[in-house]
C-alpha cells in the first residue's frame, strides 16, 4: 500500500520532470510578480516617494491621521522587518507602504475593494535605518499618509 507521503514525493517528480521538458506550462519557469496583470515597474523601480507618485499618476500625498502605520522602533533583522498601514478614510482603494533609503522605496502595494477594509501587514526588507511610509489612495485622487522612522541593527537589503 503506498502511503500519502510517498504519493506526494512521487507526484512532484513528475511534475518536476514534465516542467523540465516543458510539457508543463505554467510551471516552465519562476514565478514573478513582475508578470502580474497591472505591475506597475516604474513604480516599483521608483527612488523617492515623489517618483512613485509620478509613476501611478497620483498627486502628492498629504500627512492625515487617519492613516496608521504599525512597525518596530528597532528591527534586528532588516531583511524581515513586519510593518502593517491600515486607514479609517473613506473609499480607499490602494495602499502603499514605502521604505525612504531602500534602492527601489515602494516595498509593496496593495489593491482595496469595497468588500475588505483597508488594513494590511506584510513583511519588508530595510537596508538600512529609514522612514516607511503607510500611503491610502482613495477613489476621489486624494494621497494621505503616515510615518514611523525604523532603526535597523542589520541590514537587509545586501548589507
Amino acid at each position: 500500500m503506498i502511503q500519502r507521503r510517498e504519493m506526494l514525493t512521487r507526484s512532484t517528480q513528475v511534475a518536476g520532470m514534465l516542467a523540465a521538458l516543458g510539457l508543463l506550462p505554467g510551471l516552465s519557469g519562476p514565478a514573478l510578480a513582475a508578470d502580474a496583470p497591472g505591475y506597475n515597474a516604474a513604480a516599483f523601480n521608483a527612488k523617492s516617494m515623489a517618483d512613485v507618485m509620478k509613476a501611478l499618476g497620483a498627486a502628492a500625498p498629504t500627512e492625515s491621521k487617519d492613516v496608521t502605520i504599525t512597525g518596530p522602533d528597532i528591527a534586528e533583522n532588516g531583511a524581515v522587518v513586519q510593518v502593517g498601514a491600515a486607514s479609517t478614510l473613506p473609499g480607499v482603494k490602494r495602499l502603499l507602504l514605502l521604505v525612504e533609503k531602500n534602492p527601489a522605496t515602494l516595498s509593496a502595494m496593495f489593491d482595496i475593494s469595497d468588500a475588505v477594509e483597508p488594513q494590511i501587514t506584510t513583511r519588508v526588507k530595510m537596508g538600512q535605518s529609514s522612514n516607511v511610509y503607510a500611503v491610502a489612495l482613495t477613489g476621489d485622487g486624494k494621497v494621505h499618509y503616515a510615518a514611523k522612522e525604523v532603526k535597523v541593527t542589520l541590514g537587509g537589503c545586501g548589507g
